[in-house]
């Protein structure tokens, strides 16, 4: 719009506002003429040079004739039929028929003059359900995020595994993914590259930003994510200030990361395992980002210059880590990451062992050993004091493994918490001075905290138990547990298809089909086989006369399909006996 059209628009504006009645369709036809568009068009330019009269509010605005009660049913229905991957299968439509079909709902109102039923429209129904808060799309939505905070570098790392979906390394060097040829649809060309395909692992400090990337080949694996943490961990020269053993780990509940040698080297470098719970990734979501950034920021380079081996690759990714750490700001810290892991006191930067060390213990399995009467267990070829473990008892069996911290003058007990989580608990050897050593207890679960409950999340609640028919939240878990038929089998989902009168449909003239039927020949029975068939059925009638007046009859084998005439037959007085075939039987 240039500005004499907007002059135009806005004179043709004043004058629709000084018209009266009857006038204004007259000044519309001339603006039609004068600026060469539609009506449409016209009415459109003009809201955006005038201000319009806001639209007075209904008396009943906010107000819905479907009561809370049948919303909430209608509701349940609907996320009753929604899908592990949040597709919603039954509609709006179809939730209310099967509903008001088994009468569980009306969703419609009676006219008062007429006293006709008038049911609810689709659109109605769906505005009453975003009035309550009750629409699935409103319930579905993600309860809301807490952030968490750590409390200095190496307080907390993120560790998490992807696989490379544009990458594989093949014998010739690192080669693209192209989708017409990998994807789900051709298992057998991701088969054949299994064990070529890059895994990416990515560790990151929470506090600092600073990130640690490295590949493998093959899959995630216990022994790649424990090699990768334990190179993390490692001081790698002057220009990569990042390393040290953090306090607090948090990954995400795979196969490598809950393994048992993953953990042994947890439980012994004092590493307080964080795993969260299935399906909650966004809980370590500054790792999940940093995928993102090595695959924009780094991977994008790979196409324009392949890599020849995996060493090249780690290689290359090692120098961009160290360019990326040192030269990008962090948007919440606004400064480099490496500047801000500079800020690490030397009592919260514990060094790592050697790279043989932590390989070792990370096989070093806990024992158990059997606590004395004396408060003391073996370990090691060595006594330890175990009085000071809470909760110890003379008899039982105590978790202990090294202390690779003090792995000559103390030992680790292993217990488990009232929250199921791992707590370590020093122990001294016998005859070394006690002295104090630091808790590693976890800030981040002492200080847990969480949003109120939203209205989706409330109304979500009230929904199980009333799917359920209980009324608690433990009972709603029960009766899911106990795989409960939603609405304790109250409604009948094709009731409606039941209740509707189908048409009768007339019947239609057919052509006969000329099919030759088969003949069965059975083949006849012998006079003694006939007998006996017969014996038991004439009882007193038979005698020896019967059996030679069916011998006389049939010499060459009785057919069994005359059995029964030969018996009525052989029922008849001796004088008017007659053979099956009209002889006369008299004797």
């Amino acid at each position: 719009m240039n500005p004499v059209q907007a002059q135009q628009l806005m004179e043709i504006a004043r004058r629709l506002d000084a018209a009266v009645y009857g006038e204004r369709s007259a000044i519309y036809e001339a603006g039609v003429l004068e600026l060469g568009v539609s009506l449409s068009t016209l009415q459109r330019l003009l809201k955006s040079v005038s201000v319009a009269k806001p639209r007075k509010r209904r008396r009943d605005a906010g107000s819905s004739v479907l009561p809370i009660e049948e919303a909430r049913l209608i509701s349940a229905m609907l996320l009753e039929s929604i899908r592990a991957n949040n597709k919603q299968l039954s509609t709006i439509v179809r939730a209310v028929e099967r509903l008001r079909s088994n009468g569980l709902i009306t969703a419609g109102r009676v006219d008062e003059l007429t006293g006709e039923f008038r049911p609810l429209s689709r659109s109605a129904i769906c505005r009453a359900l975003h009035a309550y808060k009750l629409h699935p799309s409103q319930l579905l939505q993600d309860a809301p995020a807490v952030s968490l905070a750590s409390l200095h570098p190496n307080h907390v790392w993120q560790v998490d595994a992807s696989i490379s979906t544009q990458f594989y390394l093949a014998d010739d060097g690192a080669r693209v993914m192209h989708k017409a040829e990998f994807y789900e649809g051709k298992p057998a060309n991701l088969k054949r590259i299994e064990r070529q395909r890059l895994w990416r692992y990515v560790v990151t400090d929470h506090t600092s930003g600073t990130l640690y990337v490295e590949y493998v080949l093959g899959a995630e694996s216990a022994e790649n994510l424990c090699s990768v943490l334990i190179n993390a961990m490692q001081k790698r020269g002057a220009a990569d200030p990042f390393h040290g053993v953090p306090w607090v780990l948090m990954t995400d509940p795979g196969a490598a990361m809950t393994s048992g040698i993953f953990r042994n080297l947890c439980r012994v470098l004092s590493i307080d395992l964080v795993i969260n719970r299935v399906g909650n990734a966004r809980a370590k979501g500054q790792v999940e980002q940093a995928h993102n950034l090595v695959e924009r920021e780094f991977e994008s380079a790979l196409k324009f210059q392949p890599a020849k081996t995996l060493e090249q690759i780690n290689a290359w990714a090692t120098q961009w880590m160290r360019f990326f750490n040192s030269t990008s700001i962090h948007t919440r810290t606004r400064r480099s990451r490496y500047g801000v892991w500079q800020l690490i006191s030397p009592e919260q930067l514990r060094l790592a062992p050697s790279v043989e060390v932590c390989r070792e213990l990370a096989v070093c399995t806990p024992e158990y050993r059997k606590v004395s009467n004396l408060l003391r267990v073996s370990f090691r070829g060595a006594s330890f004091d175990v009085s000071s473990v809470p909760g110890v008892m003379v008899g039982e069996k105590l978790l202990v493994t090294r202390n690779c911290w003090r792995d000559k003058d103390s030992a680790i007990a292993v217990l488990v918490g009232d929250d199921g989580r791992e707590r370590y608990h020093v122990i001294e050897r016998i005859g070394v001075d006690a002295f104090g050593f630091a808790e590693s207890a976890a800030v981040i679960g002492e200080q847990f905290k969480q949003h109120a409950q939203t209205p989706a999340q409330v109304s979500r609640k009230v929904l199980e138990q009333l799917a359920t028919g209980t009324h608690s939240e433990a009972d709603a878990l029960a009766a899911r547990k106990a795989k409960a038929v939603p609405f304790g089998g109250r409604v009948d989902p094709l009731k409606y298809v039941k209740d509707t009168v189908l048409p009768a449909y007339l019947p239609r003239q057919g052509s006969t089909l000329n099919v030759e039927a088969p003949t069965v020949e059975v083949a006849p029975l012998s006079v003694v086989e006939a007998a006996k068939w017969l014996r038991p059925r004439l009882g007193q009638l038979w005698s020896p006369q019967s059996y030679g007046w069916l011998l006389e009859r049939f010499p060459h084998g009785v057919p069994q399909e005359d059995l029964e005439a030969i018996e009525a037959e052989l029922k008849r007085p001796v004088e008017v006996r007659r053979g099956p075939f009209g002889s006369v039987g008299g004797v």
